[in-house]
């Protein structure tokens, strides 16, 4: 079973809210739609479902054509953001509700409401209803009454989003491995990167309505492939800094010139050698892979703490050079103090380049 989105566009008006999208996911693959509000995440999940549909391009689930399908006839399971449990019917009878529809026998229906039961976790419930429930436990109904049919796919839109901190973590990891035992392409979609990186087998980060980056989730966090992918991806952000090309020193190692008179001598990507002398770019290194020293070297920049944030087993550091502001992360035992004047050090082959139309500078 798969899910084929080709060229698919949604428009409303002028607006375009899904520009000629493609990608598809494959049998017991989970695919996280991310990115931030209004990206058209939410409308490209409803076309799949059907409650949109598609001002061009098409929706294949199974290898068939649906454009034309209304939802009830694409055999394809949704949970929404906002749960919409019966409140008058019972924990059970609300995990059962699809299954009358298909007209199953009560001795089939009391199985698979058993086994979705024992599954999540919910038999101490099931004689509950959603008014007496807590957050998490609405929340395992809702994915309960999604996974208890046979759909073609499962689609879920900010399935945790409702939850606090803690349910979030316990969720993530319970529906996870539901997941993995059901063999269904699914797709999610959310905001909150943590999920989509610990969700997802591939992560498609949509911006404007289209699609920057298909990948892996350590791809995507790894080897971005644009400016906006690397500035949403991770927390604390990557630091993105302007700089200019001014000499090749061989082997990858560059020299780059930024704002406020200060260069530095780093290596990097060997492509890099590619590039003009003089040419504009964008240098792109995660808050983790930085380091500070005491003494001034060719290989960074000098700089001063602005303000120390302790998270716990580490520290996250705000630095300035006088025209930039640069984060970093290190271990909490590391002394440091508002006001220091520091050496910020960009390691070896830990620094990305993006060139002046915002992409990637790729290695061959």
């Amino acid at each position: 079973m798969t899910i084929e989105l080709k060229s698919l566009t949604k428009r409303f008006g002028a607006l375009t809210a899904v520009d000629s999208i493609d990608f598809d996911v494959g049998d017991g693959e989970v695919l996280c739609l991310l990115g931030p509000s209004g990206c058209g995440k939410t409308t490209t999940l409803r076309m799949i479902a059907g409650l949109e549909y598609a001002t061009e391009g098409d929706v294949v689930l199974q290898g068939k054509r649906v454009n034309e399908l209304a939802p009830r006839d694409r055999n394809v399971a949704m949970s929404f953001q906002f749960y919409a449990l019966y409140p008058s019917l019972t924990v059970a009878e609300n995990l059962a509700f699809p299954l009358h529809a298909e007209k199953m026998s009560k001795s089939e229906i009391d199985r698979r409401v058993q086994k979705i039961s024992d599954t999540l976790q919910l038999g101490n419930i099931l004689g509950r209803r959603p008014g007496q429930l807590a957050e998490g436990e609405k929340q395992r109904v809702a994915v309960g009454r999604s996974i208890i049919r046979d759909p073609t796919c499962f689609l879920f839109d900010e399935p945790l989003s409702r939850l606090d901190v803690q349910l979030r973590e316990e969720m993530r990891g319970e529906i996870k491995e539901v997941l993995q035992d059901l063999s269904r392409p699914t797709v999610i979609v959310t905001h909150d990167q943590l999920e989509a990186l610990t969700m997802a087998d591939r992560i498609a980060v949509m911006r404007d309505g289209r699609i920057e980056q298909v990948d892996t989730p350590h791809n995507v966090f790894q080897r971005p492939s644009n400016l906006f992918v690397a500035g949403f991806i991770g927390t604390p952000q990557m630091n993105l800094l302007p700089a200019t090309l001014t000499d090749l020193k061989g082997d990858g190692v560059a020299e780059f010139a930024v704002e406020g008179d200060q260069s530095m001598v780093i290596e990097v990507d060997r492509r890099v050698e590619e590039l003009a002398r003089g040419a504009k770019v964008t240098l792109g290194i995660r808050p983790r892979n930085l380091e500070i020293s005491r003494e001034p070297s060719a290989d960074g920049l000098s700089t001063k703490i602005d303000m120390v944030e302790p998270m716990g087993a580490e520290t996250l550091v705000h630095l300035k050079d006088g025209h930039h502001d640069l984060r970093l992360v290190t271990d909490w035992r590391v002394p440091l103090a508002e006001g220091d004047h520091v050496h910020t050090k960009f390691p070896p082959k830990m620094t990305h380049i993006f060139t002046e139309d915002e992409q990637l500078l790729r290695t061959k």
